[in-house]
């Protein structure tokens, strides 16, 4: 493969894909998981002639229930985690299950639920766990890096009512050599049950993944640029970041105001030691994107342009306002992946305020930008998010997980913008509104296009996935099991052969 290209071996080069979460599938239990749904889900991707699903990331979430604010880089979400699968290998029983009372309707989750009874669940299923097995030994011995101080983390994090890190004890937060020996010693236990309900999720992945590929499928999935304030990887390398010795940050990370949020963003992100990385030969970016590439098969690096200049905030700030951009080694980065993971299939997120230095970075490195329609049509100038412009390279979605749904889009976008799309796209029908963006979409020049499952289903704005800026209501929307129909499976293979993406038969058809 080469670098930065995302053809597979599929006989056409231009490509499509989905763009569904993992928890927005359907199940019994509260949230979608990596289970029998999934692997339907894989089916109705064969037989809709698709080659990618985009699945965001898989990190355990934190703050707001976002997947991008995870307790680790590295590891993953245990509600994502099969309980059906867990009955068949007699790690819990069919009565177990019964007795979990699930609440809330089949398309939203329900984080608060889970929250409270989810654990309860694996800590059934990892008591009966064989620990004393060469591929869990081994599965220890080759994540240790990370998994040792996310176990303990976690572990603490219990113990302190779940508590951010920052409200820890000074030598528990610090690291102190005697206050973390003392904490392994009392948490063994814990520490042990996340060690083993990370490898049951990579032992489920690893089975889906396999599937995934024997039916064509591949996965895209997200790595945030950035690592949550409240996570292992900033407690257990305090090193790799801008903090001083209690680990508090003097700047942080967002984006400034602009025309859709007068604030800006104030993620809050600890913000990286650039210096640092760059003296260790960017060793921890590396290890990091050759762990994800074992993960997914397509990296999609969010905030990309974040390696050509960061926005940074005096941590004081209660907005975005006031912050300065600073400069990053984004080329020297970026020279260190190709050295090093030269094989890897990468998805630049070049989405934002974009500067010279932003697309210089982005067309030197190889790697395919995104092109997103509802950014398009601003009827105050030319976009280069118009399809007449594009260059093969890149990845075009009609909306993105941060968008609303495009049927929604016509009624919230500025009434000028929805009328210059409507010309553009020659279509003056609210019920054919997004399907007209779909087409556009396969229809250009870009070489893949990926369209969110809710623009094939023309839903509103009830199937939005998040709303940046704001706490929730976000990363909920779940779909319905009934959708996913031969007729719907059909109705998409025919655009996607119309629009030269595929060449393999429609086996749901």
């Amino acid at each position: 493969m080469d670098f930065g290209k995302l053809n597979t071996k599929n006989n056409s080069t231009r490509t499509a894909g989905i763009l569904l979460p993992i928890f927005s599938l359907p199940s019994r239990y509260g949230i979608g998981s990596i289970g029998s749904d999934a692997y339907r889900f894989i089916d109705f991707l064969k037989s809709a002639g698709q080659t990618y699903w985009q699945i965001l990331p898989v990190g355990p979430t934190g703050y707001g229930d976002s997947p991008y604010q995870s307790f680790s880089a590295f590891a993953a979400n245990p509600y994502f985690i099969d309980l059906d699968m867990l009955v068949e290998e007699k790690l819990l029983t069919a009565t177990e299950l019964r007795e979990y009372t699930f609440t809330g309707d089949a398309t939203t989750v329900d984080y608060g639920m889970l929250y409270k009874t989810r654990l309860r669940l694996l800590e059934c299923a990892a008591a009966r766990f064989d620990s004393d097995t060469t591929d869990f030994r081994y599965f220890q011995e080759k994540n240790a890096d990370w998994l040792d101080d996310y176990a303990l983390f976690m572990a603490l994090k219990e113990e302190n009512g779940m508590r951010a890190f920052s409200t820890w004890e000074t030598a528990v937060r610090t690291r102190e050599q005697a206050a973390m020996q003392k904490a392994a010693a009392r948490l063994s236990d814990r520490i042990k049950f996340r060690k083993i309900i990370q490898y049951i999720f990579f032992t489920q992945w690893k089975r889906l993944k396999s599937y995934a590929h024997k039916n064509g499928i591949k996965v895209i999935g997200d790595i945030p640029i950035y690592v949550a304030r409240d996570s292992s990887d900033l407690w257990g390398h305090r090193e790799l970041f801008q903090v001083d010795g209690n680990l508090e940050p003097a700047a942080v990370a967002g984006c400034p105001p602009d025309a859709f949020t007068s604030d800006g963003q104030l993620w809050g992100n600890p913000l990286y030691d650039w210096e640092y990385h760059r003296r260790t030969g960017f060793e921890w970016w590396l290890r990091r994107m050759s762990y994800a590439e074992e993960v997914y098969d397509v990296v999609r690096i969010d905030h990309f342009r974040g390696f050509a200049g960061y926005y940074s905030i005096p941590a004081e700030n209660k907005t975005a306002r006031g912050g300065t951009w600073i400069k990053a080694p984004g080329e020297e980065l970026i020279a260190a992946i190709k050295k090093e993971l030269p094989g890897a299939a990468v998805i630049a997120e070049d989405l934002g305020y974009l500067t010279d230095d932003v697309r210089e970075l982005v067309q030197k490195s190889g790697f395919p930008g995104m092109k997103v329609l509802q950014f398009a049509f601003d009827s105050r100038e030319q976009s280069d998010y118009l399809p007449h412009n594009y260059g093969r390279n890149c990845v075009v979605y009609t909306g993105t997980h941060d968008n609303t749904t495009t049927y929604d889009w016509q009624f919230s976008a500025p009434a000028c913008d929805v009328e210059l799309a409507k010309k553009y796209l020659n279509t003056a029908s609210e019920a054919d509104f997004a399907r007209s963006f779909v087409r556009a979409a396969l229809a250009s020049v870009a070489d893949t296009a990926v369209i969110p499952f809710q623009d094939y289903l023309s839903y509103g704005r009830e199937a939005r996935i998040n709303t940046p800026g704001t706490i929730g209501k976000n990363w909920q929307w779940r779909v319905k099991d009934e959708v996913f129909t031969k007729t719907l499976a059909g109705a998409i293979f025919d655009l996607t052969v119309l629009y030269g993406r595929t060449s393999c038969p429609a086996s749901g058809k």
